[in-house]
């Protein structure tokens, strides 16, 4: 069995650490050492450190814990990185050996250009492409390219675990019930959420079902989202992903 923890870092991030009790992979530490407090708490050797894009909160813990740990690296073979690494592209496939698990790599560009993202039924690292009822930011691809990225997840099996990598469900909820005040699961993850955040827990990870039901950037081909964004009827859902990920810019 494996168990996935989050390892809250800097003030919203989450570095997740998968273990079978003895060994440990983690994906995206940008910072070392609540990794290494966490690894000696619960006594882990770590094998492998999974890298989604090139932003430092993802990536800047990457040299200490490779140092202290001598762990494999895998990475987005379309982006550069300065520390050795395995440049891993769409159909590769990533083996976690000693947790007896096979990730598919999966390209997913639009907050980054490089972007990536682990798939093993039901586990889903996504990185900042895909958030708790939101999206990552269009800092390097088109509207275009990260809305059918998003699709590609929303093709997933609804039961699949989505790990995101920063607390922001709180205010992605509030912005979607401006968009769909009316959506019944919507109110009611927001209720879950705030019960879960006022005892200081983790809002994740989601799910596919979930976030198709509440998701406002995976709802996109639905009217009351149209209709929110202020489209024209016969828009497309790449338009109207355009303009409430624009929306949510200034929100």
């Amino acid at each position: 069995m494996i168990e996935i923890l989050p390892i809250p870092a800097f003030l919203d991030n989450y570095i997740w650490l998968m273990t079978n009790g003895e060994r440990a992979v983690v994906v995206d530490p940008g910072d070392p050492a609540p990794v290494i407090e966490r690894l000696k708490k619960l006594n882990l050797k770590l094998d492998t450190i999974l890298i989604t894009h090139h932003h430092n909160d993802h990536i800047g813990g990457v040299n200490e814990l490779v140092a202290r740990y001598g762990a494999a690296v895998y990475a987005p073979a379309k982006e550069s990185y300065h520390f050795a690494h395995i440049a891993v592209a769409e159909g590769d496939h990533v083996k976690l050996e000693s947790l007896g698990c096979e990730f598919n790599v999966m390209e997913v560009p639009g907050h980054t250009l490089g972007h990536i993202a682990y798939y093993c039924s039901p586990m889903l690292f996504c990185g900042d492409t895909l958030f708790s009822c939101g999206c990552g930011r269009l800092f390097e691809g088109t509207a275009n390219q990260l809305h059918q990225s998003l699709q590609r997840f929303a093709s997933l099996p609804p039961e699949t675990r989505v790990y995101c990598t920063h607390e922001y469900t709180a205010r992605n909820i509030a912005f979607a019930r401006g968009l769909e005040p009316h959506n019944i699961a919507l109110q009611k993850r927001q209720e879950q959420v705030a019960k879960l955040r006022s005892g200081n827990r983790p809002s994740l990870p989601s799910s596919i079902a979930l976030e198709l039901e509440t998701n406002p950037f995976l709802r996109c081909h639905t009217e009351a989202i149209r209709k929110a964004s202020g489209a024209a009827e016969n828009a497309s859902p790449d338009e109207v992903f355009a303009l409430i990920r624009n929306m949510r810019n200034h929100y």
